[in-house]
C-alpha cells in the first residue's frame, strides 16, 4: 500500500463527498442560533494574518471554563466555519468554546501553524476564566497534542490552566507524510517532520491526555493513535467502536456522549 492510499480517508468512507456540505450546514445553523441569543463572538482576531481569527461560543450563564477545538484537514483545508456545531455539547454543559482558523499550508509551515494555535489559545484564555480543555481532530489533533510539548511557547498562566488534552484521530508522527504527495504543500524534510511529531517529544508539560480514535478508521490512524498513547505516560488510548475518521468527532455535539464526557470529566 502506498503512503498516499494509506492516509486517504475519504476514499474508504461511504458517502464521504456529502460530509463537507453536511458539516457546513450544521455549523451555520448552530452559529445562527447562538447569534440570535447574543452568545456568539465571531471573527475575533488573535493575530495579524487573515486567517488568524476565531469564534467564541458562550453558554447561557457564566462559563465553567474554556474548551478549544482545532479543526483538521491535513493542515491544508477548511476553516473554523465548518465545525461550529461541534461546540454544542460543551456549550450545553456550561462551557465556552473557542474555534480558531489558522493559516494553511503551503502559505505556512506546520511549525508556524503550531505557534498560531498557541497564540489563539492564549487569546481565548484572556476572554474566559477557569480551566482550559483542548481538543482537535486529525491535523487539529496533532496541533493540540503539540501544546503539551515544552518547545511550544505558552504563557505560564495559560499552560497552568490546561487540565486535559483530547486529540481525536491525531497525526502524531509526521515522518510517514514525507512520502505522500501532500508533502508538496507541507514542504517538510526529515528534521522538520521529526521536530513537529508529538510522539518524539520527550520534554512535555505532563498534561493529562486522552487519545481518541475510531475503530473503523484507516489502519495508519489507529497506528498513529497507539504510537502517541504508547509514547506518553500521561496519555490514555480510547478506540471508539463503529466509528470512522469523519464521524468520530460527532460526539462533541452531544452533551451525554462518551467523547465529550471524557473531555469534560472532573474539569
Amino acid at each position: 500500500m502506498t503512503p498516499d492510499i494509506a492516509y486517504a480517508n475519504a476514499d474508504f468512507i461511504e458517502g464521504a463527498a456529502a460530509y463537507p456540505e453536511r458539516w457546513a450546514t450544521a455549523a451555520a445553523n448552530f452559529r445562527q442560533g447562538l447569534e440570535n441569543e447574543n452568545r456568539l463572538r465571531a471573527d475575533i482576531a488573535y493575530g495579524a494574518a487573515a486567517r488568524q481569527i476565531m469564534d467564541l461560543f458562550l453558554p447561557a450563564g457564566t462559563p465553567k471554563g474554556l474548551m478549544v477545538f482545532v479543526h483538521g484537514g491535513y493542515w491544508r483545508m477548511f476553516t473554523k466555519d465548518s465545525w461550529s456545531h461541534l461546540a454544542a455539547g460543551a456549550v450545553a454543559q456550561g462551557w465556552a468554546v473557542a474555534m480558531p482558523s489558522y493559516t494553511l499550508t503551503p502559505k505556512a509551515q506546520i511549525s508556524e501553524i503550531t505557534h498560531e494555535i498557541a497564540r489563539a489559545i492564549e487569546c481565548a484564555a484572556g476572554k474566559v476564566a477557569g480551566p482550559i480543555l483542548l481538543t482537535g481532530h486529525s491535523a487539529g489533533g496533532h496541533l493540540v497534542a503539540r501544546m503539551n510539548c515544552t518547545d511550544v511557547a505558552l504563557a505560564d498562566d495559560v499552560s497552568a490552566r490546561i487540565k486535559r488534552i483530547l486529540p481525536i484521530s491525531p497525526v502524531s508522527d509526521l515522518r510517514p507524510l514525507l512520502e505522500t504527495a501532500m508533502n508538496a504543500d507541507f514542504q517538510m524534510d526529515m528534521a522538520a517532520a521529526a521536530a513537529e511529531s508529538p510522539v518524539l517529544r520527550s520534554e512535555r508539560r505532563g498534561i493529562e491526555t486522552h487519545v481518541w480514535v475510531g475503530a473503523d478508521e484507516r489502519p495508519v490512524f489507529l497506528d498513529q493513535a497507539r504510537w502517541l498513547a504508547g509514547a506518553w505516560g500521561e496519555a490514555h488510548l480510547h478506540i471508539a467502536p463503529n466509528l470512522h475518521h469523519f464521524n468520530v468527532i460527532d460526539g462533541l455535539a452531544l452533551p451525554s456522549d462518551p467523547l465529550l464526557k471524557t473531555l469534560l470529566s472532573g474539569a
